[in-house]
């Protein structure tokens, strides 16, 4: 006995139908996975660690080469591993710029200058954020996952992201007041370990503290929904 033809031409038209109805979920990347995973984290830190001690040894061209090579060669060990284009791009950008900001102040130091004035940009955008009752971790997450903006009148989930941003502006801010006194002082090699000290190991707590975070807020949400 054949088998009878579906309307869309497949051998069995309730295989096609049971296929369309049973989709395989999509696994929703936890926050550490949307900033690049540990190794991005790890990767941001080697141009610096490559630039500080070749300026110290060979001076401030030397250097330039250097951190570039490092974070070209990163950038396509990133690409070969598929790690996702975007990071690497920005990666590499973000050398590039520090680099170019180096040779134009004509001191090491100056590699570390857009690092600085981008941790105060961000304190201060997620401090607005709160202010303005859109808290950034909230907008993040939803946005994320494809959700609305109901979580924003609750006031308990509300609360719960604001204390999750308000803890990311401290982060940077701390960042800010630490890395540009330590410039202003002209410590290149405390600069660099400034930088990779409060870099990842930070990061990590910092998200660590948010998913508890996010997890009370979705509770709260669940909770009011019910």
């Amino acid at each position: 006995m054949t088998p009878t033809s579906g309307a869309d031409g497949s051998a069995d038209g309730t295989a096609a139908h049971d296929v369309e109805q049973d989709p395989s979920p999509e696994q929703t990347p936890s926050v550490l996975e949307q900033m690049g995973g540990v190794s991005g984290l790890i990767y941001s830190t080697i141009p610096v660690v490559v630039f500080v001690p070749v300026n110290s040894f060979f001076g401030l061209r030397a250097a330039i080469v250097a951190a570039l090579a490092t974070a070209a060669l990163v950038f396509l060990i990133r690409i070969v591993r598929r790690e996702g284009l975007t990071p690497a791009i920005s990666g590499l950008l973000g050398v590039a710029i520090c680099v170019f900001i180096a040779d134009r102040v004509g001191d090491a130091k100056g590699y570390f200058l857009f690092g600085i004035w981008t941790t105060l940009a961000y304190a201060i955008v997620f401090v607005v954020s709160i202010l303005v009752r859109w808290p950034l971790i909230g907008v993040a997450w939803h946005l994320v996952n494809g959700q609305g903006t109901a979580w924003r009148r609750h006031r308990r989930t509300l609360r719960a992201y604001d204390i999750a941003t308000a803890l990311w502006a401290l982060v940077f801010a701390a960042r800010y007041l630490t890395q540009s006194e330590l410039y202003d002082l002209g410590a290149t090699g405390w600069l660099a370990f400034a930088r990779i000290a409060m870099g990842w190991p930070l990061t990590a707590l910092a998200v660590l503290a948010t998913v508890v975070l996010v997890r009370r807020a979705v509770r709260e949400e669940d909770t009011v929904s019910a």
